[in-house]
């Protein structure tokens, strides 16, 4: 039998045609979710990041065309900043440390020959400005435009494409690094002090660049972990700047941050090409194996041996080593007193000795950072006729008469001869040793006991917050070395006086780092030294002009020298009294005294 069947042509074309179109519908959306699940994490970054910088510009115009809401439109323009941070000071430090720079006078000093005095702008000084008691509407425009100009030519070369899994590990963990140490400091907000908040809109901004990398955990619950310890410092930053719980927060979150950030370096079986200033398995920013002692070396310092440092202990006590046979480095610097010798100045120079502790965690030396490594400032101690009064053919000499000295050299150094070079690295190691982070505050942050006063407790955060001490010296190590980058050991005028007088009181004779290259600008700067085991350091400051740390906080809440009639105009110490008060000052002082290391 024959089926006769009648087909309407147009019917079919219609059905095939909606299939196809059907087909290429599901197709492209297919093809959309692909490609986004194969979209580089680079370009999702980088995506977010022009996201932020042009609100940050946008908001920076829109200030120039309408002064009225100046300050309205600084606060946005600086919160979207803020979202680029992690990004930013990773990427581009340069054009970060330009931005977020200090309302301070900056000199870069190469050489006699190449000498460089740059007037600061950025967010900061805008906030200076732009708040200040009487508006200058035409300076506020000149840094709102270097600041827009500044971030739109980052807009236009930051590049994304090199970047690896590491580099993004290495820029998150600075961001808690920073949070810690600057951010929650008011560092870098000196006049709103809205430190905390901007430190919330950097934990956002991790928060949003950590889920481009979801897919790369293959632990879902350390992800989700992270995620919730952020949640959690972001709930804490809650509260007034003065009265913020600072220790807390580093002992509760800084440092489960860095551990959650280790666990993430395994599950995704990270290697680093090299170490940074903080070592790659640091679970705590107060040990002493935190650091990464070579990063602040002379570049061909080599490694630090326990053989190296012994030699090294053993030359530093050599007072053979002299010309008179009289004096070695230990003369002025004496394990018992934190290796300072307890005189207002030493025997035979101009200046006090400041404590060899934790001396390798900076980069500079002397107290006019005339010497770029420890290397290089043996050499100046040899060669000083007031101290070593000798030079490094006649050390060597006196160390390779020494029988003794030749067997542990071929154990420290074999295949090599006894140079100064080898005698000056055997001293610094033994230097670089000296960084025992050991204290009572070290052992109760990190959790090995539980000690610390409240009284302490208070000291630290007033330190780190309304005294505004943390600005200048820097924890973990509280000296000037800048964190997270530790590149720059700062140099300040404060206005130290000549003598213990605040009623007619004269800045010190010594003219400081001004006479390394004889720069007007840099006339009666220092280097700022760790307060750790300040307590039993005295007398205080180049000079030895302070007897107590009672006498030196009260300079400090005056005001430095501006509060005692000391007018220097780069006074990089705000010449504001800090209204500390009498209980204030004691726990800050009852704070130092727990940086008193043990078994020195």
């Amino acid at each position: 039998m024959i089926i006769s069947i009648s087909i309407n042509t147009k019917e079919v074309y219609f059905a095939i045609s909606l299939f196809i179109i059907l087909s290429l519908i599901a197709s492209c959306s297919s093809d959309k979710v692909e490609k986004s699940k194969r979209v580089p994490s680079n370009a999702l970054m980088k995506e977010q990041f022009i996201k932020d910088i042009s609100m940050s510009i946008a908001s920076l115009d829109s200030a120039t065309a309408n002064m009225d809401k100046v300050c309205e439109y600084y606060v946005t323009s600086r919160k979207y900043f803020k979202k680029t941070e992690p990004i930013l000071s990773f990427l581009d430090t340069e054009n970060y440390g330009f931005l977020n720079q200090p309302n301070i006078t900056k000199i870069e000093e190469e050489d006699f020959t190449d000498i460089k005095i740059k007037k600061p702008s950025g967010y900061q000084v805008l906030e200076e400005e732009i708040f200040a008691e009487e508006l200058d509407s035409l300076n506020v425009i000149k840094h709102l435009n270097l600041v827009s100009n500044r971030l739109k030519l980052i807009k236009e070369n930051i590049s994304f494409s090199h970047l690896k899994s590491y580099h993004f590990l290495w820029l998150f963990r600075k961001s808690f690094i920073r949070i810690a140490l600057t951010g929650i400091t008011g560092f870098d907000s000196p006049v709103l002090e809205n430190s905390l908040e901007e430190s919330k809109i950097v934990y956002q901004s991790l928060k949003t660049y950590l889920s481009i990398f979801e897919n790369k955990f293959e632990n879902k619950a350390l992800y989700e972990d992270l995620k919730i310890e952020i949640d959690q410092s972001i709930e804490d930053l809650n509260g007034d700047f003065n009265s913020f719980d600072r220790y807390h927060f580093i002992k509760n979150h800084t440092h489960k941050q860095l551990d959650l950030w280790n666990q993430i370096v395994a599950d995704w079986n990270v290697r680093f090409p090299f170490e940074l200033a903080i070592k790659n398995d640091a679970t705590s920013l107060f040990e002493s194996n935190t650091f990464n002692l070579t990063y602040f070396s002379d570049r061909n310092s080599g490694k630090t041996t326990p053989e190296r440092i012994e030699l090294g202990k053993k030359l530093f006590n050599d007072a053979r080593l002299s010309s008179s046979k009289k004096i070695s480095c230990a003369t002025c610097h004496h394990s018992n007193k934190a290796f300072t010798d307890g005189l207002k100045v030493s025997k035979g120079v101009t200046r006090n000795a400041p404590t060899l502790l934790y001396a390798a965690l900076q980069k500079g030396f002397f107290y006019d950072k005339r010497a770029g490594s420890l290397e290089g400032q043996i050499i100046a101690v040899v060669k000083n006729k007031n101290e070593f009064h000798s030079d490094l053919e006649t050390l060597e000499k006196a160390v390779r008469n020494d029988s003794t000295y030749i067997h542990d050299f071929s154990i420290s150094y074999p295949n090599k001869g006894i140079t100064n070079v080898e005698i000056r690295n055997a001293i610094a190691s033994y230097i670089r040793s000296l960084t025992p982070f050991n204290s009572k505050f070290d052992r109760n942050i990190n959790n090995k006991e539980r000690s610390l006063t409240q009284n302490e407790i208070n000291g630290f955060n007033l330190f780190n917050g309304k005294a505004k001490c943390a600005t200048c010296h820097f924890a973990p190590v509280f000296n000037g070395t800048v964190p997270p980058d530790y590149k720059e050991s700062e140099i300040e005028l404060i206005g130290v006086p000549e003598e213990n007088d605040t009623i007619h009181a004269k800045i010190s004779s010594d003219l400081g780092r001004y006479y390394v290259y004889k720069t007007p600008e840099r006339k009666h700067f220092f280097k700022t030294s760790t307060v750790r085991n300040a307590n039993i350091t005295s007398p205080y400051m180049h000079n030895g002009v302070f007897n107590t740390l009672k006498e030196v906080m009260n300079f400090y809440n005056r005001g430095g020298g501006a509060g005692i009639g000391i007018h220097q105009k780069l006074q990089t110490l705000p010449p504001v009294k800090l209204n500390l008060t009498d209980q204030e000052i004691n726990d800050i002082i009852d704070f130092i005294k727990s940086l008193e290391d043990k078994d020195l």
